[in-house]
């Protein structure tokens, strides 16, 4: 290796859904160079990049292998006169706007949490509430450089595209990205300008999805899936109660949408972004996140969203982040950790959204922040998981009696109707339903031959799918 200060320490690792913990080979390049070198010698049991651990399962992990910490890989360059900027594939989302955001500038697509890297944001072509709009992340990067066992390459979508879409979603199978070029977002303010509705049942909250969504870049509904059968609705009518929804809507606002006496504190050169003003402790119990306390929570959260505002002004890290705001949420679950359960169907599908509340309420299984999303046309990546429809992202303790024979169960659903499940959160997926899912598997593998033709770059997640 280069110098001596170079070298692996061995590391317990796991998921942000803390289960399924392995151990590897930890390794923390602070060079494009060492990063090819490590590929170059890499070796069985494998090799895979890793960037702040936020994918829930097991997608960054090696057991037995060599694992790449890439957040010194974290330089971050001017944003030029068309938006773009070369960032390192270690630099986090958060960095990323703290240093373009006082200069106008925000991310094109950001998930519910700034804590994630460049790269792994890449490999796992991260969405938002924007997807039916502007697309997955992917989508915004203008070019990346690949680093794999067989060279370094530069690419985009008209520069080796099968590379570039295999990256783009291909949860680091096909080489570690050690930088990128992104097209941000122009804005005006910190602010967002925010419509909220409250519904009390599913149907009625997918139609104003379905009818309005059009109107707003950014959409997202918060489903209660902790319901009892039936409730008294207004003007004393029974109805069901599983499937309320709170529905979020939004846009940047712009300068003019701000009361002048803010105005200097909106403005973007004055623009602040907060670190989190709670942390989890260590050492939560078991338990406390449990049924009764999650429906306790969706309750509260219910009655605290109004019937119906519009035109609110929201802090874009209020709008994007709420959960930034707690350090280590993840936490809360206890020791036993949790699974994020999110799946993708077409969008003639949403029966399939409707029966997977249905089951988990009838099942009595607790299900935390609930949340749907429409998508909007897929990411050419073969592995790259949105596509037009609905997408439904469930938190679930791990000890939730019946829960596996459950989520398998919604597994087969979302396959029968020609939907899939999002790997960069899976931790329990069979694996005999990765090829109707992701019926283009082999473009991924036919790359992986090319770049990898010692198939080196493995993961956890890959051996355990056979993602080949």
């Amino acid at each position: 290796m280069p110098d001596a200060s170079f070298a692996p320490t061995a590391r317990l690792l796991c998921g942000w859904g803390r289960a399924g913990a392995t151990s590897g080979l930890v390794w923390t390049p602070r060079h494009d160079d060492e990063v090819a070198e490590l590929l170059s010698k890499a070796d069985d049991p494998g090799i895979i990049a890793r960037g702040l651990g936020r994918s829930y399962g097991d997608a960054a992990q090696s057991a037995g292998g060599t694992v790449v910490d890439t957040t010194l890989l974290d330089h971050v360059g001017g944003v030029d006169v068309h938006g773009e900027v070369e960032v390192g594939a270690g630099t986090s989302l958060d960095t990323l706007v703290r240093r373009t955001l006082p200069q106008g500038w925000f991310l094109p697509v950001t998930p519910g949490t700034r804590q994630v890297t460049v790269g792994g944001a890449i490999a796992a072509d991260v969405h938002g509430k924007n997807h039916h709009a502007d697309g997955g992340f992917a989508r915004h990067v203008t070019a990346m450089t690949v680093a794999t066992p067989t060279g370094v390459h530069r690419v985009s979508s008209t520069r080796d595209p099968e590379l570039f879409w295999a990256t783009a979603g291909g949860m680091g199978l096909t080489g570690i990205v050690t930088s990128a070029r992104i097209r941000m977002l122009a804005v005006s303010t910190d602010r967002m300008l925010v419509d909220t509705d409250r519904f009390f049942d599913l149907d009625a909250v997918m139609t104003a999805m379905e009818e309005g969504d059009a109107r707003y870049r950014y959409s997202v509904a918060w489903v209660d899936c902790s319901g009892s059968a039936e409730r008294t609705r207004p003007g004393g009518r029974r109805g069901p109660k599983v499937g309320r929804a709170v529905l979020t809507r939004g846009d940047h606002a712009g300068i003019e949408h701000v009361p002048a006496p803010e105005q200097p504190r909106a403005a973007l050169a004055a623009a602040r972004v907060p670190r989190p003003h709670l942390r989890v402790p260590r050492h939560v119990p078991g338990g406390l996140l449990n049924r009764l306390s999650i429906a306790a929570f969706n309750e509260a959260w219910f009655r605290r969203a109004p019937a119906r505002r519009k035109n609110e002004l929201q802090s874009m890290w209020k709008f994007f982040y709420p959960l930034d705001g707690v350090a280590e949420w993840n936490r809360l679950y206890g020791p036993l950790g949790f699974l994020q359960y999110q799946f993708a169907v077409p969008p003639g599908r949403g029966d399939v959204v409707r029966a997977a509340i249905g089951t988990l309420s009838s099942r009595r299984i607790p299900a935390f922040l609930a949340v749907l999303k429409r998508f909007g046309p897929s990411s050419p990546g073969p592995l790259s998981f949105p596509m037009p429809g609905w997408t439904l992202a469930l938190d679930i303790p791990i000890g939730s009696e019946g829960m596996g024979r459950c989520l398998d169960r919604l597994d087969e659903m979302v396959a029968e109707a020609g939907g899939r499940v999002y790997l960069a959160k899976d931790s329990r997926l069979r694996p005999d339903l990765v090829t109707t899912m992701y019926p283009r598997l082999e473009e991924l593998r036919a790359v992986r031959r090319r770049v990898d033709p010692r198939g080196v770059l493995r993961s956890d997640l890959s051996r355990r799918l056979d993602l080949g």
